[in-house]
């Protein structure tokens, strides 16, 4: 059957490099970091894990936003909170489209095959996009660059931008769930505490799971931590 769905592919950057150097024991415990924190953010964010691809994961979800914001928030765990001077970092390819739904749980499609090369080609930490997906990106996040790529097995140049977090003016506070940095001009809800202090959330789904809190604890949970490395590129 033919179901429209968005899709992600996200791999650990430099992971080859990272066992010849560091050694295979070291790289399981930077792959167990990786796939417990992306485990942490898709299931707050309504994201499915399709498979796991070695180093790698494939992810896919009905509706965009909350995927692009999955995406968004790794990037800026692994990239700006875990280690800034890490070698090891992630790269991602998003895309979206009908494709076949085979089996119940397999996708096969150009869409898929697309977010694939896509992640393969981008740099380590960053994150490309195609068009059809732009529309959703919520206003905390931003397009960084917009080139046109050429991908294997793909005719014509495809146009994609590099995302990322956006900068725009200081920061006020963090969502007190999933502690990214908010400004009002970046927040996509707010609400006030019983003492009238404003809070700023990325997300509906973050303002309603602070609503659930018992006595709304305004307290951003500490990301978890990529182990650091010195020899991967």
């Amino acid at each position: 059957m033919r179901v429209h769905r968005s899709f992600a592919f996200v791999d650990v950057s430099g992971f080859t490099a990272l066992t010849e150097h560091e050694g295979d024991e070291h790289a399981v415990e930077v792959l167990t970091a990786f796939r417990a924190l992306l485990r942490d953010i898709c299931s707050r964010r309504g994201v499915r894990i399709a498979k796991w691809l070695g180093d790698g994961v494939m992810l896919v979800c009905v509706d965009t936003a909350p995927l692009l914001a999955a995406i968004l928030e790794m990037h800026y765990v692994v990239c700006e909170v875990s280690s800034p001077v890490q070698t090891v970092s992630i790269r991602s390819g998003v895309t979206s489209g009908e494709v076949i739904l085979m089996e119940g749980d397999d996708y096969i499609g150009h869409s898929v095959n697309v977010a694939a090369r896509l992640c393969d080609l981008a740099d380590g930490g960053e994150a490309l996009a195609v068009p059809s997906v732009m529309s959703e990106l919520p206003r905390w996040g931003a397009v960084l660059v917009e080139r046109e790529v050429a991908l294997r097995g793909v005719e014509r140049p495809v146009p994609v931008s590099s995302i990322g977090m956006a900068h725009s003016g200081p920061v006020r506070s963090r969502d007190p769930i999933c502690g990214l940095p908010l400004s009002e001009a970046t927040a996509e809800e707010s609400a006030s505490t019983a003492r009238g202090r404003v809070v700023l959330f990325c997300s509906p789904s973050c303002l309603d799971t602070w609503r659930r809190r018992p006595n709304n604890l305004v307290v951003a949970p500490q990301a978890a931590e990529i182990p650091n490395s010195a020899g991967a590129s």
